[in-house]
């Protein structure tokens, strides 16, 4: 597998956790009765960590898309997916944010996420295979 398929792999795994840290950040900590987060010391960074992943995912696997066509992986698709992860690692942390929308985003995200790791593995494979 080429430099640039593993780059986007450890990036989207990344993502994937950084997803699933902000699923558990809303359900565990945001809903509890008690909890008040600090945006210095909480939501600004985490959101500048992830938010730092998403700018270097992004372009690679635009091209990724542009070059491979994969399937069920569409450019709107990684437009749509930066924007909701650039949103849910903010909302995470805040009390008013629907329960039911940021459930139904965490899981779109995570549609995308899974296959574009499903087709690199893909990739990985077929690459293997040919050689």
């Amino acid at each position: 597998m080429d430099s640039q398929s593993v780059r986007l792999k450890k990036l989207t795994e990344k993502l994937k956790s950084g997803n699933k840290e902000a699923y558990d950040q809303f359900m565990n900590h945001t809903l509890a009765g008690d909890y008040d987060a600090d945006f210095q010391q909480d939501v600004k960074p985490f959101a500048d960590r992830y938010q730092a992943i998403i700018d270097q995912w992004q372009p690679l696997v635009e091209d990724w898309v542009e070059n491979r066509k994969p399937k069920y992986v569409f450019p709107v698709l990684i437009k749509d997916t930066c924007e909701n992860l650039s949103i849910v690692i903010v909302t995470a942390f805040q009390k008013d944010t629907r329960r039911r929308r940021f459930i139904e985003t965490i899981k779109a995200i995570d549609y995308v996420l899974d296959n574009v790791l499903d087709q690199l593995d893909t990739d990985i494979l077929e690459e293997g295979l040919s050689h």
